[in-house]
């Protein structure tokens, strides 16, 4: 069994970072468990620090475009900050393969690394058929409720799993491409078949879209190969196309961007490119958080909360 253990989690990020995120009520919890991260954080960098010991973290990261990358980079920095020469980093690139993100985690638990950080829906839930034992943060993740089959979700995955969501508002989502297209009928939902989250994220707004009166249809691809083909017809059949978090097309925007702008058809995302690189930074530093609680007391009984980040409207 390993030295490293947890105190309940709660992280969040400061209202200074965000402006006009949800509900007062939510600002101040949202500043109340900042407060108290931060606390638990620095104690917790005390102890690792007087531990002397040098933790070995394993990163899998599905696939590289500039989401993903900033959560990773957030993550490292943060740590190498708090930490210094006492944190190693062994980070993997699955290269969007979700049999190859297996293989990655295979390849920490056989490492007997100390925490593993799964940056990305199929990065997680590999991690979570890897391994029940050492300590799991994601990042870049949707609805960890979907990731991982949870019924009767309630904030705690009551597994050996924390970390950070990534869920925009998507009533506010619906809002808003209803005042941006007022004028529009048809909203075609791009998105990846193999992603969960994706599929979570366009059933959701779609019921909020069709109570505004739209006609939704959903178009998927499997993956990187046939994104363009099923664009080119997303694209001819609708007035507007919405595509939620999604990494398969964020990593090939620019393959939408180049139908979708000569067909003239709006594309509205889920969040703005810099809100993603912005609040993925976050993202990482809020994992970061969560490590030095892992190295502060873990038990496999104990279940963290997931931390919900909050995007700009």
């Amino acid at each position: 069994m390993k030295k490293v253990t947890a105190l309940a989690m709660a992280a969040v990020v400061a209202a200074s970072a965000l402006t006009g995120c949800g509900s007062s009520s939510t600002a101040e919890t949202t500043a109340a468990a900042a407060e108290t991260t931060t606390a638990a954080a620095a104690d917790s960098t005390e102890a690792a620090k007087e531990d002397g010991k040098t933790y070995n973290v394993g990163i899998c990261q599905l696939v590289q475009h500039p989401a993903l990358d900033a959560a990773t980079e957030g993550f490292e920095a943060a740590l190498k900050d708090k930490l210094g020469d006492n944190v190693k980093f062994d980070l993997q690139n699955a290269s969007g393969d979700s049999a190859t993100c297996a293989t990655i985690i295979n390849q920490f638990v056989s490492n007997d690394v100390d925490l593993i950080l799964a940056n990305a829906t199929a990065a997680l839930q590999a991690a979570a058929a890897g391994t029940s034992e050492i300590p799991i943060l994601g990042t870049s993740i949707t609805d960890y409720a979907t990731a991982l089959d949870i019924d009767n979700w309630t904030g705690t995955t009551g597994l050996n799993i924390s970390g950070t969501s990534d869920l925009a508002p998507l009533d506010q989502q619906a809002a808003m491409l209803n005042e941006l297209f007022p004028d529009a009928k048809n909203v075609g939902l791009l998105y990846c078949s193999a992603e969960p989250n994706s599929k979570y994220q366009a059933t959701t707004v779609k019921g909020y879209l069709e109570d505004l009166g739209y006609t939704c249809k959903e178009y998927t691809f499997a993956d990187s190969n046939d994104i363009a083909s099923v664009t080119t017809t997303a694209a001819g059949e609708n007035d507007v196309l919405y595509v939620p978090t999604d990494n398969t097309a964020a990593s090939n925007a620019e393959i939408i961007n180049n139908i979708c702008l000569p067909a003239k058809v709006p594309v509205h995302p889920d969040t703005k490119t810099p809100i993603v690189r912005s609040n993925s930074f976050a993202s990482g530093n809020l994992c970061k958080k969560k490590f030095l609680h892992f190295f502060c007391r873990f038990r496999l009984s104990d279940c963290l909360p997931i931390f919900l980040l909050l995007f700009l409207p």
